[in-house]
């Protein structure tokens, strides 16, 4: 395939790619009061062998060629053209998570630490044990989990993808609603970014775990300790240079642009490098930023274009790996709702016992469990890393997207029922 082929390839496909994600969001969010993150997540899985490649399978694999290529020497390689949109897809994903690093608000940590404290520990502790007890059944059935793949490492992982939150869903609903300042507000806000930050930590030790050469395994876990170390205690101070820059110009000017982003990509690298994933380095990095100003202008320059651009196409990555057609059988689908409860139970149920115990109303406590319970894009990339690693396989990945689609798909109707009514004064503002 020629480089002119793979240009006018590439075009067609991000075309097919925005308009579908457009047209699905219409729908979604003004006839079912969905969010983009929802219609985006299925559009993708309409763009992929489920009903797209079910209507027009020649058309789908022409357009999205999944099929690797094979060399005169015999070896096999990944099409040339989904190569491309892999590598844009990561950039994407790579941005994302460093601005929702950005968000990552210790303050509001501080403030509502004991009950969000609280609200975190039953929203990872019951879903990972949960998920671990079940990925310690389904291991060695043969379809789920890849080959060679140990108990533990399934367990380990099931149990961190279990216990995910989309937590810039989250935040943005409770923005979007003007209660972000409430104490109930702040309370889900703070429990949502300590449960994605512990998960994505989770997730970096499975990572390092599924190498079976222990010395590969140390040196990821060691590497990623010793970067979130130099990242906190070093990287932190000497990043408020960038505040100083802001002032100093009187806005975030495109050479300050550059070296922020120059600087992602080196740390995004380093952790790759060290066998964890580009991801946590962005998330980390992100957190290190200095807020106020400077944070605010870098968000605007930078949130638009990632997430109507970049992540789009991340969704159709994810589309053409769930294919429902390998859910075939009866004892897959009782997995699948199996796995379905398990979410819903050990995320929603219980961090809204645990919302309550905490000192908040009925009301407020389901509503921060609806809020906790939904999965969105963040689940899509630890799914996505899990096959990518080897560690899952296609019919298992389809079964978690079946569930971070559902528990997604549950949150703003929930929300709005619970939410319909109340209103929140300034006095109930922190």
């Amino acid at each position: 395939m020629s480089n002119f082929e793979l240009i006018l390839r590439l075009l067609l496909q991000l075309t097919v790619i925005l308009a579908a994600c457009r047209i699905v969001t219409v729908i979604g969010r003004r006839y079912l009061g969905q969010t983009d993150v929802v219609c985006e997540m299925i559009a993708g899985v309409m763009l992929g062998p489920s009903l797209f490649g079910a209507i027009a399978p020649s058309i789908q694999q022409w357009l999205f060629p999944k099929v690797p290529i094979i060399l005169a020497t015999g070896e096999k390689i990944p099409n040339p053209s989904m190569s491309i949109l892999f590598a844009i897809s990561q950039i994407g994903l790579v941005v994302y998570m460093f601005l929702i690093g950005l968000e990552f608000n210790t303050e509001i940590i501080k403030q509502r630490l004991k009950s969000a404290g609280l609200v975190s520990v039953a929203g990872i502790l019951v879903p990972f044990c949960l998920g671990s007890i079940a990925a310690f059944f389904l291991v060695n059935r043969g379809d789920l989990f890849k080959q060679g793949v140990s108990p533990w490492a399934a367990a380990l992982y099931l149990g961190a993808s279990m216990s995910i939150t989309a937590f810039p869903m989250l935040a943005r609903m409770l923005y979007e609603r003007g209660i972000a300042k409430t104490h109930f507000g702040t309370l889900a806000l703070a429990a949502g970014s300590i449960d994605d930050a512990t998960a994505w930590c989770l997730l970096a030790i499975v990572l390092a775990s599924i190498h079976t050469n222990t010395s590969i395994a140390a040196f990821a876990i060691g590497g990623g300790i010793a970067y979130v170390l130099m990242t906190t205690f070093v990287a932190r101070p000497a990043l408020t240079i960038f505040n100083k820059m802001v002032k100093r110009d009187g806005e975030l000017t495109v050479q300050t642009l550059t070296l922020v982003f120059t600087l992602l990509m080196f740390c995004s690298w380093i952790t790759d490098a060290v066998g964890i994933y580009a991801v946590f380095g962005a998330f980390i990095i992100g957190t290190a930023m200095p807020r106020g100003e400077f944070a605010e202008q870098l968000r605007e320059r930078t949130e638009f274009l990632t997430t109507s651009l970049l992540l789009p196409i991340f969704f159709v990555f994810s589309g053409l790996n769930t294919q429902i057609g390998l859910v075939n059988t009866p004892i897959l689908w009782a997995i699948t709702a199996l796995i379905v409860a398990i979410a819903i139970f050990g995320k929603g149920i219980a961090c809204m016992l645990a919302a309550k115990l905490a000192g908040e109303n009925w009301r407020e406590s389901a509503t921060i469990g609806a809020l906790m319970n939904a999965r969105g894009l963040m689940e899509l990339i630890i799914l996505n890393i899990g096959l990518e690693q080897g560690i899952i396989t296609p019919t298992l990945f389809t079964i978690m997207v079946i569930m971070a689609i559902v528990t997604t798909l549950m949150t703003s109707p929930l929300v709005n029922f619970l939410l319909h009514g109340t209103t929140y004064d300034k006095s109930q503002m922190i």
